[in-house]
């Protein structure tokens, strides 16, 4: 994002000086948001996502039912703690207490881990969606000789006045099709 700003300051620069070099370079815009959307394989990763989201909560839910369970039979125990069964008792709510606490934690770890695993996921799926739309968006910008191309989606646009929306030569060289579902705004 600092970088963008950057950019946009040194663009914003080059066209208030008038100089040569503006009047050269071409600017196109691309709503990336919007790109992403449209890609068949942002679909297929979804999919994937939640089908291994889903794993993971079922694992982590099995873990909270024997937690449960577990707590149940040391309430229904801890009721039948009388003078005459404290001694032999006592050891034996100490022990299933005990098992409570390391189930308790495995289960914070369990969770843990799980967020980490759908992050690394995440970046397994979605990187080489990420750099197959950046190289195309490069490919577009390099064929039609534009020197800045501005993501539109970005909250950092301060002021957006035109330019080229290469979007759809963008879709074209993904060979995704004009009949594919837009995102909405």
């Amino acid at each position: 994002m600092k970088n963008l700003v950057k950019v946009a300051i040194v663009v914003t620069g080059l066209y208030l000086s008038g100089g040569t070099a503006s009047a050269q370079q071409k600017f196109a815009h691309i709503n990336s948001a919007e790109l992403l959307q449209s890609m068949p394989e942002v679909k297929t990763a979804d999919a994937a996502m939640e089908k291994f989201g889903k794993e993971k909560e079922s694992q982590i839910q099995a873990m909270n039912s024997e937690y449960e369970k577990k707590g149940v039979a040391f309430t229904d125990k801890q009721k039948t703690l009388s003078e005459a069964n404290k001694e032999a008792l006592t050891k034996e709510l100490q022990t299933m207490y005990a098992e409570l606490q390391d189930l308790e934690k495995r289960i914070g770890e369990a969770q843990e881990k799980a967020q980490q695993d759908m992050e690394a996921k995440r970046v397994e799926f979605f990187n080489p969606i990420l750099k197959k739309a950046t190289d195309a968006v490069n490919a577009v910008a390099k064929e039609k000789a534009y020197a800045y191309v501005f993501d539109i989606s970005q909250p950092t646009m301060i002021y957006f006045g035109g330019g080229d929306d290469i979007l759809s030569l963008v879709k074209t060289k993904l060979g995704i099709t004009a009949t594919a579902p837009a995102a909405s705004k």
